[in-house]
């Protein structure tokens, strides 16, 4: 569909549901699918509550979901997996180098990078103030280029840098239970603020220099902001996280320019519950998703 066509569709009401292929994770309906472009499910990975997805080098997923992670094929077929320990939460991976994963973990309150042995070859604990609360302890989390980790402590309302041995290096206070942290090439930091309903761009100095406030798109009001990506152009995909009563009532997924101006949804209620994580397959470059260190 060309982009006036787009443009005129939103005048008229209509609900669009593809313009990219995408890997996304439906919270809710307890899949990671991988959508084509005229928005047809190819392949679909079922697991309960993912919260995570990368598309890797080989071609093949990563994701991560409420007991554990694993790569998979594209048709399917699981080439490594991580099983978490009983009553934990995985929150978020990320692809490493040598093949290792980097795990978050509610319950056990820690950070591990896992081999592709399955072993933990390094394990630090969360700084978090609400350990007692499984759910509370942790969402987005990214090891950057210099070895240091970003953290959303969730129920403590801050983003956390920690280095490599565990010593925290900075700490940024934001509105609302945090889920997204993402580390932008000109140094900023991209932040989804959850049930904030907000979308905030931070500089070096934790100024905000860019941000979406709830109601601040026609017709999308932000309910709770989870999963993000920075496209090349400067765009930013945000999950609207339809959970908490919200299910069925709007986009499940924006693309919004640098001057708020929506340019693409997703909504597919029949195939999608809520939308909480995606990555584009057709975008060259991902610096939304943070640095790939593979």
């Amino acid at each position: 569909m060309k982009f006036h066509a787009l443009l005129a569709s939103f005048a008229l009401g209509w609900s669009l549901h593809a313009a990219h292929p995408f890997v996304a994770c439906d919270y809710i309906g307890n899949k990671v699918a991988i959508v084509s472009a005229d928005g047809k499910i190819e392949t679909q990975f079922d697991c309960p509550n993912p919260q995570d997805v990368w598309r890797l080098a080989n071609g093949n997923f990563l994701i991560c979901y409420r007991n554990g992670a694993r790569e998979v094929t594209r048709d399917n077929k699981t080439v490594w997996e991580y099983k978490a320990p009983d009553k934990v939460e995985v929150h978020a991976c990320q692809p490493l180098k040598d093949g290792r994963v980097l795990i978050a973990e509610g319950g056990t309150a820690r950070l591990i990078e896992v081999d592709r042995d399955g072993k933990i070859v390094k394990e630090l604990p969360l700084p978090s103030a609400t350990t007692q609360k499984t759910h509370e302890q942790i969402r987005g989390t990214r090891k950057l280029a210099n070895g240091h980790y970003l953290l959303c402590l969730k129920g403590d309302h801050k983003l956390v840098e920690m280095d490599g041995d565990g010593k925290i290096v900075r700490e940024i206070k934001t509105p609302g239970d945090l889920h997204e942290a993402i580390a932008l090439p000109n140094g900023n930091i991209l932040i989804s603020c959850g049930d904030g309903h907000k979308v905030i761009e931070v500089d070096r100095n934790d100024k905000v220099v860019w941000e979406i406030g709830e109601n601040d798109l026609p017709n999308n009001p932000l309910r709770l902001a989870a999963g993000m990506q920075r496209l090349p152009n400067g765009n930013t995909i945000i999950c609207n996280y339809l959970g908490h009563g919200h299910l069925g009532e709007q986009a499940q997924f924006i693309e919004v320019t640098k001057d708020k101006k929506v340019v693409w949804e997703f909504r597919d209620e029949k195939q999608f519950k809520s939308v909480n994580q995606l990555q584009l397959l057709d975008v060259s470059g991902d610096p939304v998703k943070g640095e790939i260190l593979r």
